[in-house]
């Protein structure tokens, strides 16, 4: 294709920071990069919704250098919408500007926006509160924004949309924590968010009809998603909620990742990119045939300049002005190596302290230039600033995710225990250093850890399955690199519907999605939030759980021998003294400890920072636990 060559790159690459509509109360400029188009006008229109045909103006974009075009109009345009109106390889289109920074209801219009007027009070002063802290000190905890609001039982007023999250004082009937106040409790640093862009697979015209998506179908790049606003149909309004949100966020301690999702769109031949310039954002053959490592049908080209600088400018947009403190990539393996370089180049800048980590499974894509290296887990080296999600240690613990009923490390497949035991000292093999490995055992995708529990342990007592998935907890929270878990894996998340667990519910309906915040109401719930807390306290709490290099590692933690099969132990001699036993068997672990005071505060029932006890010979570790002892 003429877009894979180098004379059509060299020719069209434009470098300019002004793509989109740039506006100010004097005028407004629209730019819009379309090199194989034979017109293009802007259309304004009085509203956001298509089905109002009323066009206010017509401006016709007169074509510049690099496929540029550009056209002004004077006076205040802020509120007005607009559309793109091209003819391309002879057909006429209507579409929204990608670089829309506004749009209307789902998304059809664009809109041009005084972005300083949707600013809360003391917007200029908000802060990620946690920069300039290691990527290893933080605690990330994944959370859909609807699951967080919708039971019954939350205590939130503001139900499936951002503005949940500025609620305080929220809780359940039986009075415990729920919402924000809950992962404050917790005591996380990091709450990641799945997708809140503009996606397509909710209609946000239907706010009443029962919908539910996690939203990996992108629409609009660069604007939130309006199923979640109080009133999708005003451009401004899921804008000012959506950094309401973030303020509120940051005001009680936490930071904000974004997940985000460059490597596909929603649908690839309605794309409003691929409309102005058929093709050129996604990997097409000379077959013409669309390249599917993604799945979706449509996998981005973001080895071509235009799609790479779009992407760079995105996620920059999104820390400028949303104040993002961290981004997760969906399918990073997707993106080559060159372009999340300069994503990261580009947003470290003026945004040192972001984060950025993603999934870098090896998915087998089309390229549209045999030169690039992609950016998964085998290209690590090459991205030393980006954190991979470790499938190893998730596996490890809980079982392959793509066997349900093959069990894990915690419930008893001893041929895993080399991988455990790798993965605690941040040595997966194919992680450099642990500040590149994000731990975690469950997330959005596939079941749920205590579901994925029950399945593969279909004898199981209930007392082993959440024995056993506190122990998958401890070692999350204590291995070398980043904990990450699931909303709601602190209080047993289940997933079911009238057929039984579900693996994957990305379109399934709130009664299987939403946190079940009521069941904190009960004892036993309740006991392993609390099991959750004192493992995060004690993470938070020393910076041998913290280390970020391999020479850290290899000079401070040294196996314990001769605990029995399938039994794991370590003593780490970093800033303190410690001493670590993973015990997945049914059976009693006794061990024999070095001369000195040892304090335990982790046993099978209690976790934290303060002493459950003090030994001075031997220690117990209980069947199906992890013991933790600290020298005084």
């Amino acid at each position: 294709m003429q877009y894979s060559t180098a004379a059509f790159e060299k020719e069209y690459t434009y470098e300019g920071t002004d793509l989109g509509a740039t506006w100010s109360p004097e005028g407004t400029v629209f730019k819009v990069w379309a090199p194989t188009a034979d017109w293009v006008q802007i259309l304004l229109y009085p509203t956001g919704d298509p089905k109002n045909r009323e066009v206010l103006q017509t401006l016709p974009m007169e074509k510049g250098k690099r496929g540029v075009w550009t056209a002004r109009a004077s006076g205040d345009l802020n509120g007005i919408y607009y559309t793109c109106h091209a003819r391309v390889e002879r057909e006429t289109v209507e579409v929204c500007d990608p670089y829309a920074k506004a749009v209307g209801i789902n998304g059809h219009r664009a809109m041009v926006i005084d972005l300083a007027s949707t600013d809360p009070a003391g917007w200029e002063r908000d802060r990620d509160p946690n920069g300039g802290k290691p990527i290893t000190q933080a605690v990330i905890c994944e959370l859909h924004l609807r699951d967080l609001s919708v039971d019954p039982k939350s205590g939130m007023t503001h139900k499936g949309k951002y503005l949940a999250l500025t609620e305080k004082g929220t809780h359940t009937p039986g009075g415990e924590s729920t919402g924000l106040d809950h992962f404050c409790d917790l005591g996380i640093t990091h709450l990641q968010l799945l997708p809140v862009y503009d996606y397509g697979s909710v209609d946000e015209a239907a706010p009443d009809r029962p919908q539910y998506n996690w939203g990996y179908d992108p629409v609009n790049y660069n604007v939130p998603e309006g199923s979640y606003a109080t009133d999708p149909c005003r451009g401004e309004v899921r804008i000012r909620e959506f950094k309401e949100m973030v303020k509120a966020i940051h005001d009680r301690g936490i930071s904000v990742v974004m997940d985000v999702v460059y490597n596909h769109v929603y649908h690839r031949d309605s794309f409003c990119f691929n409309r102005l310039v058929p093709g050129y954002f996604s990997r097409i053959n000379d077959r013409d045939e669309y390249s599917n490592g993604s799945g979706c049908g449509n996998d981005t080209a973001s080895e071509r300049s235009m799609v790479r600088k779009y992407i760079v400018d995105s996620v920059k947009y999104w820390a400028d002005e949303y104040h993002i403190d961290g981004f997760r990539f969906d399918l990073a393996g997707l993106l080559d190596v060159k372009t999340v370089r300069q994503i990261m180049a580009a947003v470290s800048k003026e945004h040192p302290n972001v984060l950025f980590y993603g999934e870098g499974w090896h998915m087998g894509t089309a390229l549209t230039r045999p030169d690039v290296s992609l950016c998964d887990q085998g290209n690590a080296p090459l991205v030393p600033g980006f954190a991979f999600f470790n499938d190893t240690i998730r596996d490890g613990l809980r079982g392959s995710v793509f066997a349900a009923d093959a069990p894990g490390y915690v419930s008893g497949n001893g041929e895993l225990t080399g991988a455990v035991a790798d993965c605690f000292r941040g040595r997966a093999f194919w992680c450099p250093k642990p500040a590149q490995s994000i731990n975690y055992v469950s997330c959005h995708d596939n079941l749920t850890l205590f579901d994925k529990l029950t399945v593969s342990s279909p004898g199981a007592y209930r007392e082993q399955l959440i024995a056993r998935n506190k122990l998958a907890a401890a070692v999350v929270m204590l291995s070398q690199g980043v904990p990450f878990f699931q909303a709601g894996e602190e209080f047993l998340r289940t997933k079911r519907d009238a057929r039984g667990v579900v693996d994957n519910s990305y379109a399934s309906p709130d009664s299987v999605n939403r946190i079940q915040w009521g069941l904190l109401d009960q004892p036993e719930y309740a006991r392993v939030r609390d099991y959750y807390r004192g493992l995060i306290a004690l993470r938070k709490s020393s910076p041998d759980w913290q280390m970020t290099e391999t020479s850290q590692v290899e000079r401070s933690i040294f196996p314990i021998e001769g605990l029995g099969d399938r039994v794991l132990g370590f003593w780490i001699r970093g800033r303190e003294e410690w001493c670590v036993v993973l015990n997945p068997t049914n059976r009693e672990v006794t061990l024999n400890l070095p001369q000195g005071t040892w304090e335990l505060v982790v046993n099978e029932k209690n976790a934290g920072t303060a002493p459950l006890g003090v030994f001075t010979r031997t220690v117990q570790a209980a069947p199906i636990s992890a013991a933790v002892l600290r020298k005084q």
